[in-house]
């Protein structure tokens, strides 16, 4: 993913992110970045300043998520699995299409779940929709 700074033809600036350069282009050619305070699509990369990485000392070996005992971790994967399926609507194979449509603002925005194929993810991560795959826990797949 890559994080632009943005500006319309009427001076508002804002930030898009784009699964590459390239998926930007092709997104801009085909007049689907817009501006979120006017609509329009004449939008263009602003200048940006680089990020810098500064040097951070080495973690320790052990993380925090090491403190936490395995059957907490899963219980809490499976609450957020819990809150996603109990709160948003469930579309099935419809997955990729749905979020497309939303993403697009010709379906209304609300949270969803389904299956998708994998050149589907593909196919949405590359037309920059913004997904996650629900979490799972290895207990649950038997």
């Amino acid at each position: 993913m890559i994080k632009f700074s943005l500006v319309c033809g009427e001076g508002h600036e804002f930030e898009g992110w784009f699964q590459s350069g390239a998926a930007y282009e092709a997104q801009s050619a085909a007049s689907q970045v817009a501006c979120p305070h006017c609509g329009s699509h004449a939008v263009d990369k602003a200048i940006m300043a680089p990020a810098v990485a500064k040097r951070v000392a080495a973690e320790p070996a052990h993380t925090y998520a090491s403190k936490i005992p395995p059957e907490e971790i899963r219980r809490m994967v499976r609450k957020v699995r819990d809150e996603i399926q109990d709160k948003a609507e469930y579309v099935g194979g419809r997955f990729a299409e749905e979020a497309r449509k939303i993403h697009f603002n010709e379906s209304p925005s609300r949270g969803i779940y389904g299956e998708a194929s994998s050149d589907e993810v593909k196919s949405l991560a590359e037309d920059g929709v913004p997904f996650l795959p629900i979490p799972r826990v290895p207990d649950d797949m038997n």
